[in-house]
């Protein structure tokens, strides 16, 4: 996916620099050309194409959260965490 992306921006780049060197380009256009056939689908795919992996990594969160909240790791009732301090006779 990685390799895809950098040569989609660099074929798009060089789109663009064809763009502005023209006679007939313009920086605008270029501009846009590279905003609207680069960044924009780029981003678009890119959220598409990673969000399993964000939902993955948030479910490892939330279990590793929900692991640190059960010191005992077992189902049994939660006691007293702080032993009562014992008075001297």
């Amino acid at each position: 996916m990685l390799l895809v992306a950098i040569a989609w921006i660099y074929v798009v780049l060089m789109v663009a620099v064809v763009e502005a060197t023209s006679p007939r380009g313009t920086l605008l256009g270029a501009f846009f050309t590279l905003l609207l056939y680069g960044v924009l689908p780029l981003a678009i795919v890119s959220y598409l194409l990673l969000s399993p992996a964000r939902r993955r990594a948030r479910r490892a969160a939330e279990a590793a959260s929900a692991a640190a909240l059960d010191p005992d790791d077992g189902n049994h009732p939660a006691g007293n965490a702080v032993a009562p301090e014992r008075k001297e006779p």
